[in-house]
């Protein structure tokens, strides 16, 4: 079943941005230390972190006139392209699997089987009942990050990828000029996703843990110390010890 975040990134100034840029050697680059504002834009942006396809569009406000039409537009061709739930439905596409709320075991009765799920941040605009039953009605399972915890929703780091590469160490003049910029990052991006990979601090605690451990034999297996191994050298210290013989390999082999 696919995953996809979704957010709105910004809103970013029409300014002299810092970062690097690339300039003819000898001519840095100067930044004007007055400046005029030239309007913000923001960027409405639906990620699939498993294929790193994106969907996104800057414009000038996200508000939820805006942004709800868009995004039915794009959640509509997205589950255009995904295949029909599963009949019977299996554990993980029912809407109790996903929903800890009492009336969550209704809805399996209610709306379609679960096609996919859309991680979203806990907003006001994004729980307005109207678009909330639309995409149930879809078989859409919004999801939504906790308080203080939109950190989770991976859309937000390739926003920030997005932002650096339309914009870093620009000087846009004008919002309209950074809607192009944004707009040709976007079709950059896309057209050598990248697939994102959850790796939170349980998943580097399991990478240092599995780092402890030692392997066995040269197979898969793996031991906690390492496993020490009886070296030629222990046997002749052995035989000096107690007077016997030091032969070499050929003659123990007689």
């Amino acid at each position: 079943m696919p995953v996809w975040t979704q957010d709105e990134g910004g809103p970013y100034q029409a300014i002299p941005q810092p970062g690097q840029s690339w300039q003819p050697e000898g001519e840095p680059a100067r930044r004007p230390h007055e400046y005029i504002r030239g309007g913000t834009v923001k960027l409405m942006t639906l990620f699939r972190p498993a294929t790193g396809d994106v969907r996104a569009e800057p414009v000038d406000s996200t508000a939820n006139a805006v942004l709800h039409p868009w995004l039915k537009e794009q959640l509509t061709a997205v589950l255009e392209e995904c295949p029909p739930a599963p009949i019977p439905v299996p554990v993980g596409r029912r809407w109790v699997d996903w929903d800890y709320h009492a009336e969550a075991a209704l809805y399996d009765e209610k709306y379609p089987p679960l096609r996919m799920l859309m991680i979203w941040d806990n907003l006001m605009g994004h729980q307005t009942p109207e678009m909330v039953e639309w995409c149930r009605q879809q078989g859409i399972g919004p999801l939504y990050t906790p308080l203080s915890g939109s950190w989770l929703n991976m859309v937000e780091s390739l926003q920030r990828i997005i932002e650096r590469r339309a914009l870093e160490g620009q000087h846009p003049q004008a919002a309209e000029t950074m809607k192009e910029w944004f707009a040709a990052a976007v079709r950059g991006w896309n057209r050598d996703p990248t697939p994102f990979v959850w790796g939170g601090k349980r998943h580097a605690r399991r990478d240092r843990a599995y780092a402890r451990r030692h392997r066995v034999g040269g197979s898969g297996a793996t031991a906690s110390k390492p496993i020490g191994r009886r070296c030629r050298s222990v046997r002749l210290h052995h035989q000096h010890s107690t007077n016997q013989p030091v032969t070499n390999g050929a003659s123990l082999g007689k």
